[in-house]
């Protein structure tokens, strides 16, 4: 692609498994960046889509029946938590890859593995406790052994400018490829917490019920008021803590069959100005820079979600043309192994410890 050539951009809204109405679309995008910490969420959800709280809890039920919506819950910050993380690539039998991913799938902290199309074909995100004995890289040392994988790469983030995962339900590939206001990097370091804040993610963690107040089935099992949880809750995202509340989209049901993991190679020292630049596209999820090593010289990562290959294709040209930066390498997943939410705090992670040590 020449330095002056414009993007090719696709309009693609309705992708999706079922059919979904305008209605339909304006509430996935509201529940996924608009499900506030108030008494009543479903109706705050309703008087900015011009409906009513009964009709958006009915079709909330509805999208959830059908696999559009994954779940509704709160999104808590795994690094503020003082969980370590990162991703990692490693090279298994290409013939028989799904031994390896169902190996990596058992450790409770895997919470996103993808086939992908490169040397290095599977890709997944780790995390382990604070209190973890055998720590990140013993866990790693031992997924690769029990998995197979004759070569390893930890990638773990040196900067994280963006994690978001909004699809874009109304707006089409124009919308998706055009790039908003640059961000500052999010912090990253360990917050403080107390066992309150512990009790109150195992309370609320995992799927939400769809009823006028959600957040009260949590409240009653801790036994406080309403008013006091979403109090506290408002301070946990102020401490960093908790990221959001948020509907979590099935992305392919929704319409999104596509996600590329773009890559690129920026000039030294210059990974700062170009990770914020990258991160203002609507059609980014994730973006962090990274380490490079001797035959991966890439160090900003993008993560593009489209309803198809050309649109996420589209989004990424879109950067380099804006950005100028042409020596990228895009990586599509062609099968996902594993994505869920991470569950903080449970014996899980001991219990596989524990039949390692």
């Amino acid at each position: 692609m020449s330095a002056t050539a414009i993007p090719k951009l696709r309009s693609r809204k309705f992708g999706a498994a079922i059919p979904l109405d305008e209605l339909d679309r304006k509430l996935l995008n509201l529940m996924q960046g608009s499900f506030g910490l108030v008494p009543r969420p479903y109706e705050a959800v309703a008087r900015a889509a011009g409906t009513s709280e009964d009709e958006v809890m009915r079709r909330v039920r509805h999208l959830i029946g059908e696999r559009i919506i994954r779940q509704v819950t709160p999104i808590f910050d795994t690094r503020a938590l003082g969980y370590s993380s990162m991703l990692v690539a490693a090279k298994v039998d290409p013939e028989n890859p799904h031994r390896a991913a169902k190996v990596i799938n058992a450790h409770p902290g895997v919470s996103h593995n993808y086939l992908r199309n490169h040397e290095f074909n599977i890709w997944f995100t780790i995390a382990t406790e604070p209190d973890s004995k055998l720590g990140l890289q013993g866990t790693l040392q031992a997924l690769a052994e029990e998995a197979g994988a004759t070569s390893v790469r930890e990638l773990p983030t040196l900067k994280m400018f963006k994690i978001r995962m909004d699809l874009e339900m109304e707006a089409g590939t124009k919308a998706l490829a055009s790039a908003a206001e640059a961000v500052e990097p999010a912090e990253m370091d360990p917050q403080p917490y107390d066992e309150f804040d512990i009790a109150v993610i195992k309370a609320l963690q995992g799927d939400m019920p769809v009823i006028p107040e959600p957040y009260k089935p949590a409240a009653d099992a801790l036994g406080i008021d309403q008013a006091k949880l979403l109090d506290h809750l408002e301070g946990m995202k102020e401490r960093k803590l908790l990221r959001r509340v948020a509907a979590i989209l099935f992305h392919r049901r929704a319409g999104f069959s596509a996600n590329g993991m773009g890559v690129w190679k920026v000039p030294p020292g210059e990974e700062l100005d170009y990770g914020k630049r990258m991160a203002a596209y609507r059609g980014i999820s994730h973006c962090y820079e990274r380490p490079t090593y001797p035959d991966w010289p890439y160090q900003v990562f993008t993560m593009a979600h489209g309803r198809s290959k050309e649109e996420c294709d589209a989004i990424l040209d879109a950067i380099a043309h804006d950005t100028g930066i042409h020596d990228r390498a895009t990586l599509y997943s062609s099968t996902e192994f594993k994505k869920i939410r991470l569950q903080y705090f449970t014996d899980d992670f001991k219990h596989w410890e524990a039949e390692r040590l």
